[in-house]
């Protein structure tokens, strides 16, 4: 019973494991400085050396009913190993079954997590045609041109890229033609590219027709305007306009391609546990003596990580609500109500903030992110903040605060501007916006701020 391999323990073995771990870490493009992890042929070599060993060693032991209760106590020990915060999640499912695929691990880190850039494709490839060379240089007298023939008869396999995707361990099976099977993968991330860039151009056109259509309404009436042909009921049509402006220019911050990467990354980041994540904003390239900039794309991205699962539903509201004539103090004093409400009942009903455990972890991070320093909620998007920050959540009520007190003309933050007149009316019109997104999210879309999920 137990462990029973006759050259290696089950403590070197799980050693080894945890080497291996490490070498797939850095197979992913980065060292654990947060610094760039640069591979060249012979380092890439190694590794699959590594993978190798595994392949060899797991595949014996599968194959022999001796060694049946040695690898159970194997996954038991990598079940532990995996399960530990701060295991790396990707890597979650790995066991005995898994490491017998291990060279599949390596290519697929060295090709779908890290930039192709041209170096790293050279080294890679170099690396994987003299691996390919050596094989056949035991079996064949010339080594080159038995590779080149066998490049010529998979020819027509190598172009086709399959349909559906494989299991995970079936994926990783590499066999013994290496180069088959990296250009194999090299075609499917060159057919998510393709993907990403359709999406990307569709993005750019319904951006482009949404932000052509705001400008059309400005146009047509400055042009009446000019015509001394004004309409009967001009402030009811400006308002109808700036409505118009503003739902257009946050629905064009939803589908800019920047935001679009920005709540992908954070979808992947906040997917780990939050003693990983919070490592990413805390890392030496980062927290040292962050700028303003530094700090207002933390906030950004914690906030688009509160909202990742929720990406859909929200863009869908946002662009199925339709003008409401509530003036900006009517919305206002709706949502003070709305929020003085539910702080009444959280004591007696926590089930909300209890479900949303995530987002409440970055909730926390994200209040200790501004120290107190609310005005940096100023510069995100509006449409941002009030999609991300919850009802439940106390930093609502001290963002209502903070607009409470610009309502009375005490700005927690004096900003320099030559026309004090001008600062004045920027400021009305920043607060009556920031107002208006939060009346769209926390009143007419109220399920959506309380933990109503969708697909990113």
């Amino acid at each position: 019973m137990g462990w029973r391999h006759p050259e290696i323990s089950l403590e070197e073995m799980v050693k080894l494991t945890k080497g291996f771990v490490d070498i797939l870490i850095l197979a992913s493009g980065y060292q654990s400085s947060a610094r760039l992890a640069h591979w060249d042929a012979l380092n890439i070599k190694k590794a699959f050396q590594w993978g190798l060993f595994f392949e060899t060693v797991f595949s014996r032991l599968s194959i022999s009913d001796i060694y049946q209760d040695s690898v159970k106590e194997l996954d038991a020990a990598l079940s532990e190993m995996t399960s530990s915060a701060s295991f790396p999640q990707g890597l979650a499912h790995l066991s005995s079954a898994t490491l017998t695929k291990a060279r599949g691990y390596v290519i697929q880190h060295l090709i779908h997590t890290v930039a192709l850039r041209v170096a790293h494709l050279t080294h890679f490839l170099t690396a994987i045609i003299e691996m390919d060379l050596d094989e056949l240089s035991e079996t064949e007298h010339d080594s080159l041109n038995a590779y080149l023939n066998r490049l010529t008869l998979h020819n027509s396999s190598l172009i086709s890229v399959p349909d559906k995707k494989n299991s995970v361990i079936s994926s990783l099976d590499v066999g013994d033609d290496l180069t088959k099977y990296v250009v194999q993968e090299i075609l499917k991330r060159k057919c998510a590219v393709s993907c990403i860039s359709t999406v990307e151009t569709g993005l750019d056109i319904l951006f482009n027709t949404i932000r052509h259509g705001s400008e059309s309404d400005n146009n047509l009436l400055n042009e009446q305007l000019n015509h001394g042909k004004a309409p009967t009921n001009v402030e009811l049509l400006l308002e109808f306009i700036t409505w118009n402006h503003w739902k257009s220019r946050h629905l064009s911050y939803f589908l800019d391609k920047r935001t679009v990467r920005l709540v992908s990354g954070a979808s992947l980041i906040f997917s780990a546990p939050k003693v990983q994540w919070i490592q990413v904003f805390q890392g030496p390239n980062i927290s040292a003596k962050s700028g303003d900039n530094d700090i207002c794309e933390t906030i950004e991205l914690l906030l688009l990580g509160c909202i990742a699962n929720r990406w859909n539903c929200l863009i869908e509201h946002f662009m199925h609500v339709s003008y409401y004539s509530l003036t900006i103090l009517e919305q206002y004093h709706e949502l003070c109500n709305l929020v003085l409400g539910r702080s009444q009942t959280q004591s007696l009903n926590s089930t909300e903030e209890t479900m949303n455990s995530k987002e409440s972890g970055i909730l926390e991070y994200l209040t200790e992110v501004l120290g107190g320093q609310l005005h940096q909620l100023w510069k995100i998007s509006p449409a941002l903040a009030a999609a991300a920050i919850p009802s439940w959540s106390p930093l609502l009520r001290l963002y209502l605060s903070e607009m409470e007190t610009q309502f009375k003309g005490k700005f927690s933050v004096i900003r320099c501007c030559n026309c004090t007149q001008d600062m004045e009316e920027l400021k009305d019109w920043e607060l009556a916006e920031r107002i208006w997104c939060l009346y769209i999210f926390h009143v007419l879309g109220s399920h959506l701020t309380r933990g109503a999920s969708g697909a990113l």
